[in-house]
C-alpha cells in the first residue's frame, strides 16, 4: 500500500470550472456585500468569499449561472488542502459594472475627502526680543550712539551717514531730544514724589509707634489691677518679694525642709 510522505497542500484557484456542481447553500447576492467586496471587470470576475476571506474567481460571468469556482480554505501551496464550504455557490450577479464604478469612485471621493483624527499641533511662536525704552536722557544718548556706531558699519542702501539717518537712527534722535526737554520737569516730579513719600512714612512709623505705646500701657494697667486683687493681707510688696525666684548662693543651704530631703 502507498503511504504519501508528504501532507498535500492547498492548489491554486483557477479562473474556469468545467463542473456541473452546484452547492446547495443559498445563492450569494453581490448588492448585499460592499463595492470593495466584489469585482466585477469582465477579465478578473471575482469576490471574497464570506467563509474563508478570500478573493476567489467567479465562474461563468457571461453565461446563465455564476459560481464561485471550488477553492481550499487556506493560502494556496501553504496551508492545509481543505475544501472551503463556500465552492460551487451560486452568485447572483445583480449589479452592472458601470453601477459598481461609480459606487467605487463615491467612496474613493468620501475617503479622500475624510479628515484626519490625528492632532496637528501648531508651534508656539517665539517669545518677542524687546529692547528697553530709554527713561531718560543719558540712557537715550547712550543707545544712539550705539545705533551709530554699528549702523554705520553696515553696507546696507539705507544706513546712516553723514546728516542722514535711518529710520531707527531717526527715531533714537527724537526720543532723545525730547527727553533731554522734559527732563528738569520730570526731575522735579521725582522730588516732590520723593518728599510726599518721606512724609508718609514718617506719618506711617510715628502712628505705629504710638499705638504700640498704647497698646503696653493697656496691658500693663490690666495687670497691675490683677495683682492688686489677687494680693493676701500682709500687702502686695510681701507678696511680690515670697514669689520671687531667688539664686541660692553657692555652699548655702535652704531655709526649706520637706520629707523628701535628708536632715
Amino acid at each position: 500500500m502507498f503511504v504519501p510522505t508528504l501532507e498535500p497542500t492547498a492548489r491554486m484557484r483557477r479562473s474556469r470550472t468545467r463542473t456541473s456542481t452546484v452547492s446547495a447553500r443559498p445563492a450569494l447576492t453581490v448588492s448585499a456585500l460592499k463595492p470593495h467586496q466584489y469585482d466585477l471587470r469582465p477579465t478578473c470576475a471575482s469576490l471574497t468569499c464570506p467563509d474563508c476571506k478570500t478573493w476567489c474567481p467567479i465562474t461563468g460571468i457571461q453565461a446563465k449561472v455564476q459560481k464561485l469556482v471550488p477553492h481550499h480554505a487556506g493560502t494556496a501551496r501553504e496551508d492545509k488542502a481543505i475544501r472551503c464550504s463556500g465552492s460551487n455557490r451560486r452568485v447572483i450577479v445583480d449589479v452592472t459594472y458601470e453601477a459598481w464604478r461609480r459606487l467605487l469612485e463615491t467612496g474613493s471621493a468620501e475617503a479622500n475627502g475624510r479628515r484626519s483624527a490625528r492632532h496637528h499641533y501648531k508651534p508656539l511662536p517665539a517669545p518677542a526680543r524687546m529692547t528697553p525704552v530709554p527713561v531718560n536722557a543719558a540712557d537715550a544718548l547712550t543707545s544712539y550712539r550705539e545705533h551709530l556706531k554699528k549702523c554705520r558699519t553696515n553696507n546696507t542702501v539705507d544706513r546712516c551717514g553723514g546728516t542722514r539717518r535711518c529710520a531707527d537712527g531717526a527715531r533714537l534722535a527724537a526720543l532723545y531730544d525730547q527727553l533731554r526737554r522734559t527732563q528738569p520737569r520730570r526731575d522735579r516730579e521725582h522730588q516732590e514724589d520723593a518728599r510726599v513719600d518721606a512724609l508718609l512714612t514718617r506719618y506711617r512709623v510715628a502712628t505705629a509707634t504710638k499705638n504700640t505705646a498704647a497698646e503696653w500701657a493697656k496691658h500693663r494697667e490690666d495687670t497691675v489691677a490683677v495683682k492688686k486683687a489677687t494680693a493676701k493681707r500682709s500687702g502686695t510688696t510681701v507678696e511680690e518679694v515670697n514669689n520671687a525666684c531667688r539664686i541660692r548662693p553657692a555652699e548655702t543651704v535652704s531655709e526649706f525642709r520637706g520629707p523628701g530631703l535628708p536632715l
